[in-house]
């Protein structure tokens, strides 16, 4: 049983901010030194072409990223559902704080509507700052009602039909932030982001999680 695991509910939550926090100004860190390799003059759409070695290294790191998110969210909990709940919780308070730490550091972005390169596994995924904070939002709401069924001794079980609203969700997420291959590989200025799927996302994930926690609000 690890450290984290052994603190109570309200411990673990303590614990896991102050280490999102410090992971987001990590993250937030080396941006701001790629930015002053890559884009010295401000960062800007169209993309700039960006050496191979710094691509491979980028990638790794955020593989390693994510590694790292799901281990201190493992340690944290003892079932799979609570874990997935740490998780969700971890990972939106980085995300939020990622563009908070930015903000700080080089005034960037100048608004949620600024458009960022968000990941680039396993092509670019471009979309205005918003997007990503509205899901980690979500994400953290989420963890937190999850984790609490387990502090009140109650699980968190989703069924099929939520495991169908989460992958369409997850797509159609997914789409408006690769659908714009132009951008990603042609250096062009990206279209106008299309708000439409990720509102149908947000809402089927929604969806997806208040079936199983109704349920499981009903047990005793």
């Amino acid at each position: 049983m690890s450290i984290i695991e052994k603190t109570g509910y309200s411990g673990k939550l303590i614990l896991l901010v102050f280490f999102s926090l410090a992971f987001a100004f990590v993250e937030a860190a080396v941006v701001v030194y790629l930015r002053e390799i890559v884009y010295p003059e401000g960062f800007a759409f169209p993309l700039k072409t960006i050496p191979v070695k710094l691509i491979a290294v980028e990638l790794i790191r955020e593989l390693a990223t994510i590694v790292m998110l799901v281990t201190v969210a493992t340690s944290a909990g003892s079932r799979l559902g609570e874990r997935f709940g740490f998780f969700l919780i971890v990972f939106g308070i980085w995300d939020i704080f990622y563009y908070v730490w930015l903000k700080v550091a080089i005034d960037w972005p100048s608004s949620l509507a600024e458009f960022d390169i968000l990941f680039l596994i396993p092509v670019p995924w471009i979309g205005p700052v918003l997007a990503p904070v509205l899901i980690s939002v979500l994400m953290v709401i989420c963890g937190v009602l999850i984790t609490r069924l387990y502090a009140q001794q109650k699980a968190f079980r989703p069924g099929a039909i939520s495991w169908v609203f989460a992958l369409i969700g997850t797509a159609a997420i997914l789409f408006s932030f690769m659908r714009d291959t132009e951008a990603a590989f042609q250096q062009q200025m990206p279209e106008p982001y299309q708000y439409f799927w990720l509102i149908a996302g947000l809402v089927l994930y929604i969806a997806g999680f208040a079936l199983p926690f109704r349920d499981a609000k009903r047990r005793f």
